[in-house]
């Protein structure tokens, strides 16, 4: 059925609508519409053709060739071509994401136009996580014409995103609402079917919770209600709650300790951390039930997944022993839990930490800031501790290495090694894994990985993230791929 306008929340308001520069989950969620990547991962995670029409690798796994998809105009009518998949890869992607950066660093060796809608990549060696990258919803293509030559930070394009999706942008009137129209030009005939979407921003839980009630919303993602509201709003008339649609984005959630400066630059001090954090109590009463306790840095549905890995039970007593074994008096060092505003649930995690860590001997003090200056603080590393999650994607050298390696401690985003890590073995085994073309041998690294992470407390994991989205059942083909709804929702309707 064609028509209608979909109502959904922007909860944070995100600090960018162009995801290919901000990685945000805000930003994804929203650009998710806008903007489009070569492909993306259906609910098996089998990659499925967007802007690349078909792609091969060549024998020797060191050379991919991309063929476009004809007859594609972005926003403002201007033809797509190989030369804006080449400019967003080769030129804006290194500047804007370190550890997209990094990857192609160690990894590619050119990108070019090999036609007007063909595109080829050259390894320098095998790579076995380029087609999740690509992927991964994190490199959508920007405009050649409008980005070109230009520092992508600061470009006034960013202020009026021209992409190549279903629907585009009409207005955002800050701390209100995000509009998004129907695309007449859209380059798969008859899609959208909606005649737009409206992203409100509501920063309070209750007040949103309220307005779906009253039918005023379409569909919450997690963290748009409480958790504590989910089973309450789940029975309502004609509304539906699934946990499907996200399995690219199995998250982590995790604390972040900067390993720059005492206390965390002591081995002992950071298990002691781990051990004082009832991390099952934080699943079963703060988020009520929608996770999964920890165990190391890879989530369990991951195909490399080891489950010897070293564990840390809640053990309040061992924590407050290896504080005393580390010879470091914790309670010397006045530290700041800084909290991005990610909704109440986060908020009480914040609490909870405060007061474990407290009876553990650390002195601290929780902080709430903005999406955007949570964004800029852990980017620049200003924090002592932070919660943060990152959903893992297809390939861990893509979704979890950024995290740990020494080559991605590099300013200018929070989703890489910010925490200051450095363990040149465990490099080793990340580049192992990455070249290995068997998978069991990329197993047999990432266990090794695994153990010596975990044995590190390089970062505190604390729970695998499930993610319930809950939905008006008038509301059809709202969760189509792997990518949840960050996806462009070009076949969503409402009847």
């Amino acid at each position: 059925m064609r028509g209608g306008t979909l109502s959904l929340f922007a909860q944070p308001e995100p600090p960018s609508l162009v995801n290919a520069l901000t990685p945000h989950v805000a930003s994804q969620y929203v650009g998710g519409k806008i903007f489009q990547g070569l492909l993306v991962f259906d609910p098996q995670l089998k990659p499925v053709p967007v802007l690349a029409r078909s792609w091969r690798a060549s024998a020797d796994g060191l050379t991919y060739t991309f063929d476009l998809q004809p007859g594609v105009r972005w926003h403002d009518g201007q033809p797509f071509g190989a030369q804006d998949v080449v400019v967003t890869l080769k030129e804006i992607a290194p500047q804007a994401l370190p550890r997209t950066k990094v990857t192609f660093d160690k990894y590619v060796a050119s990108i070019d136009a090999s036609g007007p809608l063909q595109v080829t990549i050259r390894l320098k060696k095998p790579y076995a996580g380029l087609v999740s990258l690509l992927g991964s919803g994190l490199l959508p293509i920007l405009p050649a014409h409008l980005y070109q030559g230009k520092d992508p930070r600061s470009n006034p394009a960013n202020q009026h995103p021209v992409g190549t999706g279903p629907f585009v942008f009409r207005e955002w009137k800050r701390g209100a609402a995000i509009r998004l129209a129907r695309n007449p030009d859209y380059w798969k005939k008859g899609l959208p079917y909606l005649d737009g979407i409206v992203f409100n921003v509501v920063p309070d839980a209750a007040a949103r919770a309220i307005a779906f009630e009253r039918g005023q919303i379409h569909a919450l993602r997690a963290g748009d209600a409480d958790y504590a509201d989910l089973a309450r709003l789940a029975k309502l008339p004609d509304v539906a709650l699934t946990t499907q649609g996200w399995e690219l984005f199995t998250g982590m959630a995790f604390l972040e300790l900067n390993q720059r400066k005492p206390p965390f630059d002591n081995v002992l001090v950071r298990q002691a951390v781990l051990h004082a954090l009832d991390r099952q109590f934080i699943v079963d009463r703060i988020f009520f039930g929608y996770g999964k306790v920890a165990n190391g840095p890879f989530v369990s549905s991951s195909p490399f997944y080891d489950p010897n890995v070293p564990r840390f039970a809640y053990d309040p007593q061992r924590a407050r022993t290896l504080i005393r074994q580390s010879g470091v008096d914790v309670g010397r060092f006045p530290l700041v839990l800084l909290n991005g505003e990610k909704g109440g649930a986060w908020e009480r995690v914040a609490e909870y930490t405060q007061q474990a860590l407290g009876q553990a001997g650390f002195r601290l003090r929780v902080q709430t800031t903005d999406a955007a200056g949570w964004y800029a603080r852990v980017a620049n590393w200003d924090f002592d501790l932070s919660y943060n999650f990152l959903f893992q994607n297809a390939d861990p050298d893509f979704g979890v290495a950024p995290l740990y390696r020494i080559d991605g401690i590099s300013k200018g985003s929070p989703f890489g090694n910010v925490e200051g890590y450095r363990n040149p073995k465990a490099d080793a085994l990340w580049d192992a894994a990455a070249q290995a073309t068997d998978p069991a041998a990329r197993r047999a690294h990432y266990a090794q990985i695994q153990a010596t992470l975990a044995n590190d407390a390089a970062i505190a994991n604390i729970f695998e993230m499930v993610n319930p989205t809950i939905y008006r059942r008038n509301v059809h083909n709202l969760l189509r791929t792997a990518t949840s709804v960050n996806d462009s929702l070009e076949d969503t309707w409402i009847g």
